[in-house]
């Protein structure tokens, strides 16, 4: 397969996100294993330089893969975001952004917990500490608003995913009602599909959408998006999502289920979307039309 774009870098007003779990590197691993990480290595890099999204969130990275991962993007692209153990290290799921495009005003890094603002707290039954990492901008090329959150959920704790989606909603809602005009995008493996009661919480109160289901066009076809590197899966579940939300509307979406000489760069596919800030002329407009 050849290294063409999926979507690849965009220009304004369109803005590319991304989310990718790009599998943590695991210290042993059977010989010729797809999941080493000294194989994959160059694969993520080959698809992230190919992509350039101006907005990624990456879930898994321990800290050589966060320098990986910025390094592909390129010059302009920055990153938030630490490693969810006490001490700032371990898996971390950052926020890239291009600098060049957007201005960072604000972040945050919160545990999903009961007790969010102590740092490498855990509860609601899950063993594996969680977080969400929140950040604001201002685009350099439109002046819109854009709050941006990213996050991993547990795989184990059916009640720890459900809390923490509800806890992710919550944010998002409080997002809106703070800056109503302003773009919102949650991007995450959240661990449980489309059909779940995690999905239901997620959008539940409306300000939330699955950028799927509310694109213009579909780039690719449904894939599952945990292969485990094995092959594509038409119709599979997608635990990977990008949800949007207030001014943000979604024009294009895929997941990029691409094979390098028949390797994954990860045993989870990256999906990605392509979103345009409705400008508060349009907004009107739609009010009005709609009554």
């Amino acid at each position: 397969m050849t290294d063409e774009p999926l979507i690849g870098p965009v220009e304004a007003p369109d803005l590319h996100v991304m989310s990718f779990n790009i599998r943590r590197r695991v210290p042993r691993n059977r010989p010729g294993s797809p999941d080493r990480w000294a194989t994959r290595k160059p694969l993520v890099r080959r698809l992230l330089t190919a992509e350039r999204p101006t907005v990624l969130g990456v879930q898994e990275a321990l800290d050589e893969q966060v320098e990986v991962v910025a390094d592909a993007l390129g010059g302009s692209h920055r990153w938030v975001g630490r490693g969810r153990d006490p001490g700032g290290h371990g898996e971390a799921c950052p926020v890239y952004y291009d600098d060049a495009r957007l201005e960072l005003t604000d972040w945050r890094q919160l545990a999903l917990s009961a007790t969010p603002n102590e740092h490498g707290s855990r509860s609601w039954g899950n063993l594996t500490r969680r977080v969400v990492v929140s950040a604001e901008f201002t685009d350099r090329a439109t002046g819109g608003r854009l709050r941006v959150f990213n996050t991993h959920l547990d795989h184990l704790s059916r009640r720890s995913r459900l809390q923490s989606a509800l806890m992710i909603a919550g944010l998002a809602h409080a997002a809106h009602l703070d800056e109503p005009e302003a773009a919102i995008v949650v991007t995450g493996d959240f661990n449980a599909d489309e059909r779940s009661a995690v999905h239901r919480r997620l959008t539940g109160d409306g300000v939330l959408r699955d950028a799927w289901d509310a694109t213009v066009e579909q780039l690719t076809p449904e894939w599952g998006t945990f292969s485990n590197y094995g092959p594509r899966r038409r119709g599979g579940r997608r635990i990977d999502l990008i949800l949007v939300g207030g001014a943000a509307e979604v024009t294009h979406a895929g997941i990029n289920a691409a094979r390098f000489e028949g390797r994954a760069a990860s045993d989870h596919e990256p999906v990605q979307a392509v979103l345009r800030h409705r400008s508060n002329d349009e907004a009107a407009g739609g009010r009005e039309e709609a009554g």
